[in-house]
């Protein structure tokens, strides 16, 4: 009788843990109104259920991938009156979606290698006169990073105000970063949410992506190069990465320091905004001008925005759609809209590195490669690693940034791309992709087993988290 009344208790206790873990999942879920895919739902709710003691932890660290709520009042969504007729309903949607309107920018520049873009870099750090504000996934411990914390340092020493920002994991990923040497020579460092000593619960599996440099709030680098040696002249014995960056001047710029202090606040634990923020309201670009929008994407925005601003694209498209990407994992309703676009006639190409910098990536994409290639689209696989972020829809608009066509990238990380609506830079960047695509070869399509598929599932899965 007692151990029945000692199995029966536990038994009773381990019940209530259940319901009570189940209960905080539901609790701060409708909350902070965090929309999940159905499969990373269900697999909360399971490990809960069959793991209580060890799931709940876990999603209290990592659970939670939203961080402000949608703002109660919205700019009015744009009609396609009310935008040129370029890129008009993708910038319609983008105005909805409460990313700020497109801005004029000037003087361009697409990096054509790795050498162009640390040559360009330099320029805006030596050439910045009052402030300098930099943020990076990683700073390398090596020939690129090295003299790039050099120079922070010395125009710190001069004078001007030099902020550096280096997101909490990926600051272990590039080697050892001088902290104390940075602080002591003026620069203002800080790194965005550090693993496990974070006060702000939930946001460890959420990371900084973006990767911009910013002089006087009027000149803009950015792309998809982290500060180290593989992005930029390659390591010993080895060729660097392909990877596309760009530098630019104007109004743009300043949109994108208004961004980076609401980074700089969340890296400095700041209460959290109770909604996203609203972009001051600019004149309106020249009629025939250049314009630009920056579109951010992440924890800091209420909706998944660079996401649903993709399916639309490929909804819209009409002619041709073209995508780089290191790591191609995307979501089923994102691979939907890649499929129908090339089942009703769209090219679709899309460009991959043969073999990524991420084993897990390779391995759970070969579905969604073999989805495209049935459909009608191409994939070109790339001899030499692909680091580089663009997406370039009809002649309408051209995306280019940090953001990744996986899960991680699309619904975890904080993303940052500048979409392009000006016929000549999204020809200098399909061009860019036209001569990366001239060194690969096409994937031919090609059956498996069902096992495979299953496989190929649970990685897709395991890749979402790492």
């Amino acid at each position: 009788m007692p151990q029945n009344f000692g199995a029966g208790h536990w038994l009773t206790l381990h019940t209530l843990v259940v319901l009570a873990a189940v209960l905080v999942y539901l609790s701060l879920s409708l909350a902070t109104r965090q929309r999940r895919h159905p499969s990373a739902a269900l697999g909360w709710v399971l490990s809960l259920v069959l793991m209580p003691y060890i799931a709940l932890p876990v999603f209290l660290l990592f659970g939670n991938r939203k961080m402000v709520r949608a703002p109660s009042h919205r700019l009015p969504g744009a009609h396609a009156t009310d935008v040129p007729a370029a890129g008009g309903r993708f910038q319609a949607l983008a105005r909805g979606l409460g990313l700020p309107d497109p801005v004029p920018y000037d003087d361009l520049h697409v990096h054509a290698d790795g050498d162009d873009a640390l040559a360009r870099l330099h320029l805006l750090l030596l050439g910045a006169t009052r402030t300098l504000d930099v943020s990076s996934f990683l700073v390398g411990h090596d020939a690129i990073g090295e003299p790039v914390v050099r120079l922070l340092a010395r125009r710190a020493r001069e004078g001007l105000r030099v902020r550096l920002m280096v997101d909490g994991v990926g600051r272990f990923l590039g080697g050892t970063l001088p902290l104390r040497r940075l602080r002591e020579a003026g620069v203002e460092v800080r790194l965005f949410v550090r693993p496990w000593s974070s006060p702000l619960r939930g946001r460890v599996n959420l990371r900084n992506h973006r990767k911009l440099a910013i002089a006087d709030g009027q000149w803009l680098w950015t792309g998809g190069r982290n500060l180290a040696a593989e992005y930029f002249t390659g390591t010993r014995g080895r060729v660097p990465w392909t990877d596309l960056s760009f530098d630019l001047r104007g109004p743009l710029a300043a949109q994108a320091l208004h961004q980076f202090e609401l980074d700089w606040g969340i890296a400095a634990n700041a209460p959290l905004p109770t909604s996203a923020p609203v972009a001051e309201q600019v004149e309106p670009p020249t009629v025939g001008g250049p314009a630009a929008q920056l579109l951010p994407s992440g924890p800091d925005q209420p909706e998944d925005t660079l996401y649903q601003l993709l399916i639309d694209a490929c909804f819209s498209a009409r002619e041709r759609i073209v995508a780089v990407t290191p790591y191609f994992v995307p979501d089923p309703a994102l691979l939907m809209a890649f499929t129908l676009a090339a089942r009703r006639g769209v090219e679709v190409e899309l460009l991959v590195p043969r073999k990524s910098n991420h084993l897990l990536a390779d391995l759970a994409r070969p579905s969604a490669l073999r989805d495209l290639v049935d459909a009608g689209g191409r994939v070109w696989l790339a001899p030499r690693m692909v680091h580089a972020k663009l997406v370039v829809v009809d002649t309408t608009v051209a995306l280019a940034g940090s953001l990744n066509l996986d899960q991680r990238s699309l619904f975890l990380n904080y993303e940052l791309m500048v979409a392009f609506y000006d016929a000549d830079a999204i020809a200098r960047y399909a061009a860019w992709a036209e001569q990366v695509r001239t060194t690969a070869h096409p994937m031919a399509p090609r059956r498996v087993g069902m096992l495979r598929e299953v496989g190929e599932g649970l990685l897709r899965w395991l890749t979402f988290q790492l």
